[in-house]
């Protein structure tokens, strides 16, 4: 069936939909136009072209994931923050799982699309906001988030390859690495002078 009224944002949706059905990188022009009932070309009035739509995508997820953790860090600090922060970042990717890859490889972003979404720049504030309660400054915090991010995105992408066979079931292990972390940001090692950059 023809759908009529099509916009970049329903056709930024849909995509994002049929993303997290088959897998970003299973998302085409060809495939999504038949989702929506329309011809391939009448897609490229609403968005400019694949690398478009996936950069759309990937300001939806920012904006959906940044909503979600700061409804679940509100009000927290601490090792509080942390679990909820880390816990929302994994339910999502959970949940909507080519949107949260869409979140985490580099892709071309129209400039001024980027500059009015407040998905990615609420993100930083957040995970800056949250680490500071752990009294990090620069270039600490950097550090800081480089870890978390390498941290959450590493097991919820192994988690999602099957790759936890062991009986130790992955939410253990999720529960004791978020302990290790808050120890280890709790116990920050001092950054020395002269260390490389």
């Amino acid at each position: 069936m023809v759908r009529a009224g099509l916009t970049a944002e329903r056709v930024t949706i849909a995509g994002a939909e049929l993303a997290d059905e088959v897998g970003l990188d299973q998302v085409t022009m060809a495939r999504l136009a038949r989702r929506l009932g329309v011809k391939d070309a009448s897609l490229y009035s609403h968005v400019r072209g694949l690398e478009d739509l996936r950069g759309r995508i990937a300001l939806l997820a920012a904006d959906e994931k940044t909503i979600r953790i700061a409804e679940a860090t509100a009000g927290r600090a601490g090792k509080d923050a942390l679990v909820a922060y880390a816990n929302a970042w994994r339910e999502y990717a959970h949940r909507h799982p080519g949107r949260y890859m869409a979140t985490q490889i580099p892709i071309e972003i129209d400039p001024e699309l980027a500059a009015n979404a407040p998905g990615p720049r609420r993100a930083v504030e957040l995970t800056y906001g949250m680490l500071r309660g752990y009294g990090l400054t620069e270039p600490d915090l950097t550090d800081a988030v480089r870890l978390l991010r390498s941290t959450f995105h590493g097991f919820v992408a192994l988690e999602a390859a099957g790759g936890f066979a062991h009986r130790r079931t992955p939410q253990q292990s999720w529960s004791r690495s978020l302990d290790a972390l808050h120890t280890l940001l709790e116990h920050w090692p001092t950054s020395r002078e002269g260390d490389p950059s």
